[in-house]
């Protein structure tokens, strides 16, 4: 088959790796790829997976983006994709009023993406215009299903994000000359059980929440954080408040900020135990899946795409939502006498490529 994905960008980020590995799983199977987007660093890793990448800036939130309707029409009528495949809501908006204006006896099957909570209203239900709607948790599908009831059940299929157990593999240890030299960079956490929160330094990521349980555990010395994540320029007066926040609560010396990373596997494989704390239902929760993949407890927020990760792999590691005085004697008891985490999991890469090529399959003769 001949699949044409549509995305804003080609830089970084789930929805972009996502583009990325589907791409490279067409190609390895013999069907045909190609990508419209804005560009960005991914680009190479595209063309160097066989795909064909067009450039067309298709991720512009302006009403000028309407004029490149007639050549996306045109584009789509000469190469003949048999799925068109949109993630994203501004591609899928000039996609959608494209392909609408097409014969319907020959114009691609469409297929759509929703990858996160987006805000509720008109402009994000594009995203439910596929023939087919693929959600990438439950929790997702049930989001769908609540706030647009325009939108036929039978039309949803569930689609988990996931990892590459070869990637992520249970057990894993990093080398100690990659131990060693971490311990070097941050000398503080050298002979400590480490406590992580991984993610961006975002107000939504639960820091303060991080901080209120790091101060209930305070009495046990052997405990260090580290919070795992780089901070946008636009947030750093957020960092400086949340490093201001556990200096104040006599943390200073107790946590660890990391900044942007691109070892995260290895700092994840050295904890004792992964947290994730968003405030927010995340639509999967990637960081959460890896550390559980890589066999290392983790506890979070019993909500979303984590907390349906955690109800089927880790059920010890759940919750109350956004209850850091609950968590507490949970994280404590993880930190004691943790129960093993599975060496299987169903969040696999492979998965979720095979699940996303069954949905083209049901559309095509």
């Amino acid at each position: 088959m001949k699949v044409l994905q549509m995305i804003p960008e080609m830089e970084s980020g789930g929805v972009e790796r996502g583009t990325l590995e589907l791409a490279r799983h067409l190609g390895s199977h013999g069907h045909e790829s190609v990508v419209i987007s804005g560009g960005g660093k991914l680009v190479n890793a595209l063309e160097a997976c066989g795909t064909r990448h067009l450039a067309m800036p298709v991720g512009r939130k302006r009403l000028s983006s309407l004029l490149l309707l007639p050549k996306l029409r045109r584009l789509f009528i000469e190469e003949k994709p048999d799925i068109l495949h949109l993630r994203s809501r501004v591609p899928a908006w000039l996609a959608f009023l494209a392909w609408r204006g097409m014969d319907p006896a020959s114009r691609p099957r469409l297929v759509t993406t929703v990858h996160g909570f987006n805000s509720v209203n008109r402009y994000s239900e594009i995203m439910t215009c596929g023939e087919r709607v693929i959600c990438v948790s439950e929790s997702i599908r049930d989001h769908v299903l609540n706030h647009y009831p325009r939108v036929a059940p039978e039309k949803l299929r569930v689609v988990h994000r996931g990892i590459d157990p070869a990637e992520y593999p249970h057990g894993y240890r990093p080398s100690p000359e990659w131990l060693d030299g971490f311990h070097r960079e941050f000398p503080a956490t050298r002979g400590k059980r480490l406590m992580t929160l991984p993610g961006r330094i975002t107000r939504l990521k639960g820091h303060e929440d991080f901080a209120r349980i790091l101060k209930e555990l305070a009495g046990d010395e052997s405990l260090h954080g580290v919070i795992a994540g780089g901070a946008h320029p636009r947030k750093a007066a957020y960092l400086d408040e949340i490093k201001s926040l556990f200096a104040a609560e006599g943390l200073a010396d107790r946590v660890t900020f990391t900044g942007g990373r691109s070892d995260l596997r290895e700092i994840l494989a050295i904890s004792t135990l992964v947290l994730s704390l968003t405030t927010q239902p995340e639509s999967f929760g990637r960081t959460t899946l890896e550390a559980l993949g890589l066999g290392i407890p983790v506890a979070g927020y019993d909500h979303g795409g984590v907390g349906e990760q955690l109800g089927l792999l880790y059920p010890a590691g759940r919750i109350p939502p956004n209850k850091p005085a609950a968590a507490a004697p949970i994280v404590r008891g993880l930190l004691e006498n943790p129960p093993p985490v599975p060496r299987e999991h169903p969040f696999t890469l492979e998965a979720m490529l095979e699940g996303t090529l069954a949905v083209y399959r049901e559309l095509l003769p």
